[in-house]
């Protein structure tokens, strides 16, 4: 392999490995946006279940059904 062939091939790999490193990156922006999103999905659901159980409190104590 001459010279400007071995130039070629290494500056290749540094692109393979740059768009690699790109893509791993991509990923775990992506986990995270998705576990972000499953967190507050998590906490809604508790807000919800918390403030059904305020409206049944108050319709127990004041004896509405």
């Amino acid at each position: 392999m001459d010279n400007s062939n071995n130039m070629s091939y290494q500056a290749g790999q540094a692109k393979g490995q740059a768009q690699e490193k790109g893509n791993q990156m991509m990923d775990k922006a992506s986990n995270a946006a998705q576990s972000a999103k499953e967190s507050m999905q998590q906490a809604g659901q508790q807000v919800q279940e918390k403030a059904q159980g305020a409206v049944d409190a108050v319709k127990n104590a004041t004896g509405n059904k």
